[in-house]
């Protein structure tokens, strides 16, 4: 059974946030302006993202109705929700704990019983919501699906989630990379979320889904990214649940953080070993792909990722290269799906074209991949 996307939807919140509006929104944390912010976003080149925060810094939209309205703008009288059999929801930050993300998301939808599916992680829990809708479809299991990738991560971002702890920053200057743990990604991620259609028989301008892949590194490396708990000396990481409820703010334990030492050292590698490993598992080449659409978290990795591909022999000129992040920030889980929204909407894309998505997630170093192409 063959698999398509037949339509691409996004929904971004509010009006976009240039690089000098950030701090009115997220706020100041002692009261100080950030050290970090100019560094990081002359090493980022994001111009502007999205909050679905106001401008007093309180949140608009929970991450659920982000969601909700990226799969209504998918909905059309072609495809109506009602005709939807199964909804895969990706995200790194759900409104709660429980119940999952996709049930909250379908509180809001409505409408009809439909299969649910939650992904969790970080950037690859939208990559693997995918998968799982395509998969559902190729199987037989289902005619169509939903797939989503999503993120409401500027209310984590909020000065006040920081207020009790004093964030030393004095490597910044020498190493612009050093400062990934708390401030730093402060100011590189967004809000937003994107939706795909799947079905099982194509549209104009439908992409045929030609295979999906995923590689993890977690048997090999500890964890870089985390949120919910805090690393400890040997490696491994003590959970929120672990805690005092004082430690939770004295430590910020619930704050985004991230192992720059860590990251530095693998994020590149192992995504050159694994794209290596995907291509020629399927016996293709880097003339075989006529877009190449990474997610990167910072423009600071473009041409670091483009040497580390030429480097295992993978030269995929970079004006093949497709990128949003200046215009849309770093949204995380949904990144590769308003990248390829992007481009189905830029006029570009022509039948016989093929798109190669590439998804690293730092969380403890997997990366997921699809091949698709225009039919």
């Amino acid at each position: 059974m063959n698999v398509y996307i037949t339509k691409a939807s996004k929904y971004l919140p509010n009006d976009p946030i240039g690089n000098e509006q950030m701090e009115s929104y997220l706020g100041l944390i002692n009261q100080n302006a950030s050290k970090a912010r100019r560094i990081v976003l002359r090493n980022n080149g994001i111009l502007k993202r999205y909050y679905a925060l106001d401008a007093e810094g309180n949140p608009t939209h929970s991450n659920a109705q982000l969601t909700a309205l990226a799969v209504k703008n998918l909905m059309s009288s072609d495809v109506p929700w009602e005709a939807i059999e199964v909804l895969s929801c990706g995200t790194s930050t759900p409104d709660v704990l429980l119940p999952s993300h996709s049930a909250m998301v379908h509180g809001l939808l409505g409408g009809h019983s439909v299969e649910l599916n939650a992904s969790s992680g970080v950037c690859n829990s939208g990559m693997n919501a995918l998968k799982f809708g395509y998969l559902s479809v190729k199987s037989g299991n289902s005619t169509n699906a939903v797939c989503t990738g999503s993120e409401r991560v500027s209310a984590w971002l909020r000065a006040d989630k920081y207020e009790n702890e004093v964030q030393l920053l004095a490597e910044l200057e020498a190493q612009p990379v050093i400062a990934f743990k708390k401030d730093f990604l402060r100011f590189m991620l967004s809000d937003g979320a994107g939706a795909f259609l799947l079905e099982n028989k194509p549209r104009e301008g439908a992409l045929l889904i030609e295979w999906m892949d995923a590689y993890s590194y977690a048997h090999q490396l500890e964890a870089c990214m985390y949120a919910g708990g805090d690393k400890l000396e040997d490696g491994s990481l003590k959970g929120w649940s672990e805690y005092t409820a004082e430690a939770w703010l004295q430590e910020s334990v619930f704050a985004i953080k991230q192992d720059v030492k860590l990251l530095n050292e693998n994020i590149l590698v192992k995504g050159a070993e694994s794209m290596r490993a995907t291509l020629h598992k399927h016996q293709l080449v880097a003339e075989d792909i006529t877009y190449f659409l990474p997610h990167i978290s910072s423009c600071y990795f473009k041409e670091r990722l483009y040497e580390a591909l030429k480097g295992v022999g993978i030269d995929i000129p970079l004006e093949r290269w497709f990128i949003n992040l200046p215009e849309v920030g770093n949204v995380g889980s949904a990144s590769a799906y308003l990248m390829l929204e992007a481009l189905m909407q830029s006029g570009k894309l022509k039948t016989g074209d093929t798109i190669l998505l590439s998804v690293p997630e730092s969380g403890r170093f997997s990366y997921s991949y699809a091949f698709l192409r225009v039919v």
